[in-house]
Parts: structure tokens; sequence; C-alpha cells
């Protein structure tokens, strides 16, 4: 079965994005960008970002399906990309856009977590949840996986990881890595 991991960066006190949704503050270093976001995980690259690091024919290491919500989604629309992650199958799950910009795109709305489990239960490499904080919110039983990039800076307030009602969801640290420009990334697997 496939999993369902919730990538994403944050600042040192739990916020993934500026109030506004800016996420444009996180240092990323040479080698972190080698390392990690290139020699790792380059199929959560954006497909325009991809083309620009001259990486596009990488093959997918982890994911060939994406999940995003509508304001992350609008990111991408604002600067005129209507299908961000065109290496991966997308979805957007949007209770306001009736219509699909893209014939790449498909937008969901309604029981995203039926989706989900409907998803995994495909064959293939496994499902990136993109964001945000509400989305992610509604699949936190869902979640497999949290890979968490904690950059070394604090916000004090904004886009909080997960904007949930209190419930305890249990996860074992599965790995830990360190960059020289003070990220670390940690690996969490949901314990079941």
């Amino acid at each position: 079965m496939r999993k369902l991991t919730y990538y994403v960066g944050m600042s040192i006190d739990g916020f993934i994005a500026a109030p506004d949704g800016a996420y444009d503050f996180y240092p990323v270093s040479e080698s972190f960008l080698k390392d990690f976001l290139i020699g790792e995980y380059p199929d959560c690259l954006p497909t325009h970002a991809r083309r620009h690091l001259g990486v596009d024919e990488l093959e997918n290491r982890h994911f060939d399906t994406m999940l995003q919500g509508r304001a992350t989604y609008d990111a991408a629309l604002e600067l005129g990309i209507t299908s961000p992650y065109k290496h991966l199958r997308q979805y957007v799950v949007s209770r306001s856009i009736a219509t699909s910009p893209d014939p790449d795109v498909e937008i969901l709305s309604g029981d995203v977590a039926a989706k989900v489990r409907e998803l995994k239960r495909e064959d293939g490499l496994g499902i990136y949840l993109v964001g945000g904080a509400d989305l992610a919110a509604q699949l936190l039983e869902e979640i497999d996986e949290l890979v968490l990039k904690v950059y070394p800076v604090v916000t004090g307030s904004g886009v909080p990881v997960f904007s949930a009602e209190f419930r305890v969801f249990d996860f074992a640290l599965e790995s830990t890595r360190t960059f020289d420009n003070g990220t670390i990334v940690l690996t969490y697997s949901k314990k079941r």
C-alpha cells in the first residue's frame, strides 16, 4: 500500500508560511539544495524549478502523485502556472474551483480522505501532500509519514503546520539529517 507523506518546510516555532502565505524567507544553502532537495527529493520540486535547475530529467524517487490545497495552488496560478507538478499526477482540493484550468490537474471536493484511501490502494510510488495546513489537518488520520524541513528561523506567527483541533497522533522518529545552513530534516512514521 502506498503512503501519504506530508513533506513540508517549517520554522523552528512550527509555521510553514507567513500570515500572508509567503515562504520565501527560508534559507537554502547550495549543499542543502544539491544534497537534499535535488539529490533526495527532486520529485517535490515544482516542474518549473526542476527545469530552471537543469534537473527536469531526473526520475521521481518517492512520489508519482501529489495533493495540494487551493491556497497552495493559487500561488502557482499567480505565476501563470496551471500545472505546477507536471512530472506527477496532480490533485487540487477545492470547494471554490469548479473546473480545472489545466487538463493535467484534477479538482477534488467532498470526501478527500476517501480519495486518499483509494489512491493508497493503487500500485506505484507514494503520494506527496504539498500543503497546506487546513488540508493536512483534514488528512491527519491518513498521513503515514512526515518529512519536516525545520529551517533555522523563528517567525512568531503565520500559517501553522496543521490547522486542526486538539487530538493526539503518535509518530516515531525514523531519521534526522542536519545541513550546513542549520536546517534539520526530521522524518517520522505514524505509529499504528
